[in-house]
C-alpha cells in the first residue's frame, strides 16, 4: 500500500446525501478478479446515459453532460466532498478501489458508514470527517478560482488560501496511512513477538507443535 503524503488538489464537490456503495459501484462490476479498472464505472449510473456491463467499451456509452466530474473546474481532482453518511449500503470494498482509482486520495463528508469508513484505511483512502459549517467552507472554495487544498495528514490539517481546519483520526489509523501497511504489514510488525510467544507456547505444549 502506498504511503499517504501531503499534497495539494483541487476538491469536487457531490451535493448528494447518503451515496450507497452500488451508486459508487454498481453491482455488474463486482465480477472483476483485480483491484484495477474501477475508475471508469465511479458513479456509473449518474455518469453516464445509458446502462454499461463489465467488459463494454465504456468510451461508446452516452456520457451525462451534467455528470459533476464532467465539470472542466473539478480536473484532476483528488478531494472528494460529498453530503452526509457517505458510503452506505452493502460493504462492498470495490467502492474505495473505483473512487481510488479514479484518482482521489480524500473524501470528506460528515459522516461516513462504518464499513465503508474501515475500508477506506485498508486500502490508503482517507476519510475525514467535519462539521457542516466547516464543509460549507470547503464548498465555497470548490466553485472558486482559488480552488486549491492542501491535505496534511502529519499535523491534521486542511488548509485553503484563506483559513485551515483541523480535523481528528484516531491515531492508529494514521500511522496505517502515512506508513502505508496493510493489515499483513501491520502483523509482520510483530513477527518477533509472534515467534516469541510461539516458541514459550512449544515448550509448554510441544504435541500442539509436531510437524
Amino acid at each position: 500500500m502506498r504511503k499517504f503524503k501531503t499534497f495539494e488538489s483541487i476538491a469536487a464537490y457531490i451535493d448528494r446525501k447518503n451515496i450507497d456503495t452500488d451508486a459508487i459501484i454498481p453491482k455488474q462490476y463486482l465480477k472483476a478478479v483485480t483491484r484495477e479498472g474501477f475508475g471508469e464505472n465511479l458513479f456509473d449510473d449518474w455518469r453516464y446515459l445509458e446502462p454499461g456491463n463489465l467488459g463494454d467499451d465504456h468510451s461508446l456509452r452516452k456520457k451525462n453532460p451534467e455528470f459533476f466530474l464532467y465539470n472542466p473546474k473539478y480536473r484532476g481532482a483528488k478531494i472528494l466532498i460529498a453530503g452526509d453518511n457517505f458510503g452506505c449500503g452493502s460493504s462492498r470494498e470495490h467502492a474505495v478501489w473505483a473512487l481510488m482509482d479514479y484518482g482521489f486520495d480524500v473524501v470528506i463528508s460528515t459522516s461516513f458508514a462504518d464499513i465503508f469508513y474501515n475500508n477506506c484505511f485498508k486500502n490508503g483512502l482517507l476519510p475525514i470527517a467535519l462539521h457542516q459549517q466547516q464543509i460549507n467552507k470547503l464548498i465555497k472554495v470548490t466553485g472558486s478560482n482559488e480552488n486549491l487544498i492542501t491535505i496534511d495528514l502529519s499535523n491534521q490539517i486542511i488548509q485553503t488560501k484563506n483559513f485551515e481546519i483541523k480535523f481528528n483520526i484516531d491515531a492508529r489509523r494514521k500511522e496505517v496511512l502515512i506508513e502505508g501497511i496493510d493489515d499483513i504489514s501491520e502483523t509482520l510488525k510483530l513477527s518477533d513477538k509472534i515467534k516469541d510467544y510461539e516458541n514459550k507456547k512449544a515448550l509448554k505444549t510441544p504435541w500442539m507443535f509436531n510437524s
